[in-house]
């Protein structure tokens, strides 16, 4: 095995957990600013539906663009588009003055560019990983550690970045992140392709694949038909949508409006979301090594059940601060199991020349939850309560994540379907 390939994979991972540790500096601190500015839980909330639609749109619409530009090319140019507007918000804080209308419209707008970037840097997973002798099961708890470390790294640093810069400031650091992912993939991720010589497209890793002659809704188009004829797929949407709305409830209202009122805020808030991505990025490190060799369905009810519903429960009957810490840190380590499994799932069964695309679709399903989990959790907090809605939310967590327990096409998990090319190229 190559260094140079090995290389490749180890770029590929650090340049995605550079764009995430700057993504959670200002997904941690916009609402802190906005709750900061206007002290309103539901103003919070409408902070957070701003961070978290445009990856909805970004993921539904953005997955086919990717397919068609090829997925290094999409990882560049995503990174370079959305750190720029991004750049945009603490740069005419500082000069003009920015009215808080104006932070929410660049913000969603760096954060619709950023989701395909995303999904096309998950979509070169498998590639990278042949070409290093890495297995693909490993590799993707490996990148899930990745994310889970961009989260261990951003949350504190965006909390403390807070109190030293500023809300808007800190996202100068954001923008930074953007700009070194660009370079690490341009100069450091190569996949060669059997045509690449030639100067081809080859695999979808170098430069798009779709079939000659199609359109982009018709490309689209083929990508709903496969994740909606998947029954399995199916249920892992309509799963996650829901776990989604109840932790954007938390982590974009519930938890820093907790922080702010009952903590010592925005320090806090950081050490509470690091605790969990603390947690997680162990849990993803120690799947990469054994999850091969774990029951799929199982690990992934334990997982769920204890990463969600009884951490807010805790946060209801007021623990000391120290025992939140502990509890979210034993609840990222659960999480961190969850997504790798998911994951590994979903590239066993979508065939590779629709990889992003169908990637974007579910992605979009499960990020669809988010924005009115945020909005609800806001207005919960106004009209019922902080007690009263945790204790809601931890409540209806634990009975979704049963729901695997039912059986029906979970049962599937463990099952790798083979598509073969035939089959593979009528989908498309």
């Amino acid at each position: 095995m190559s260094q140079h390939r090995r290389g490749s994979l180890y770029a590929l991972f650090l340049a995605h957990t550079l764009s995430l540790t700057g993504n959670m500096i200002t997904l941690l601190a916009l609402p802190l600013y906005v709750l900061d500015q206007t002290g309103s839980a539901s103003a919070t909330g409408v902070a957070g539906v701003v961070a978290t639609l445009p990856i909805v749109l970004g993921d539904l619409f953005g997955g086919t663009v990717v397919d068609r530009l090829g997925y290094r090319r999409a990882s560049i140019l995503a990174d370079l588009c959305g750190g720029f507007f991004v750049m945009l918000v603490p740069l005419l804080h500082v000069t003009t003055g920015l009215p808080l209308w104006a932070v929410f419209v660049l913000i969603f707008a760096g954060n619709l560019i950023d989701a395909p970037g995303q999904t096309a840097r998950r979509a070169m997973l498998p590639e990278v990983a042949a070409e290093s002798g890495v297995p693909l099961e490993r590799a993707v708890g490996w990148m899930e550690a990745t994310e889970r470390g961009a989260r261990l790294l951003g949350a504190p640093l965006g909390g403390f970045l807070v109190v030293a810069l500023g809300g808007l400031e800190a996202m100068f650091v954001d923008t930074a992140s953007f700009v070194v992912s660009a370079l690490l993939v341009a100069r450091l991720v190569k996949v060669r392709s059997t045509t690449e010589d030639e100067g081809e497209p080859g695999t979808p890793a170098t430069a798009g694949e779709s079939v000659a002659g199609s359109g982009y809704w018709q490309d689209l188009r083929a990508g709903f038909r496969f994740v909606a004829a998947d029954p399995l797929m199916r249920a892992m949407v309509l799963l996650v949508v829901v776990t989604n709305f109840f932790d954007a409830a938390g982590s974009s209202v519930l938890v820093p409006v907790y922080a702010d009122r009952e903590l010592s805020g925005a320090v806090a808030l950081g050490l509470l979301v690091g605790a969990m991505g603390g947690g997680a990025f162990l849990g993803s490190l120690l799947f990469g090594a054994v999850g091969h060799r774990l029951p799929r369905r199982p690990t992934l009810i334990i997982a769920f059940t204890l990463a969600g519903g009884p951490v807010y429960l805790a946060f209801a009957a007021g623990l000391p601060f120290g025992v939140l810490l502990v509890m979210k840190a034993l609840a990222g380590f659960c999480a961190g199991g969850i997504n790798p499994i998911l994951g590994t799932v979903m590239l066993e069964r979508i065939p590779p020349q629709m990889r992003a695309r169908a990637f974007g679709l579910v992605n979009a399903g499960c990020w669809a939850g988010m924005p009115l989990g945020s909005l609800a959790a806001g207005l919960a907090v106004d009209q019922v309560g902080l007690t009263g809605t945790l204790l809601f939310v931890g409540l209806c967590y634990v009975l979704v994540t049963l729901q695997p327990l039912r059986g029906g096409a979970w049962r599937e998990m463990d099952r790798a379907p083979v598509l073969d090319k035939e089959s593979s190229q009528s989908l498309a």
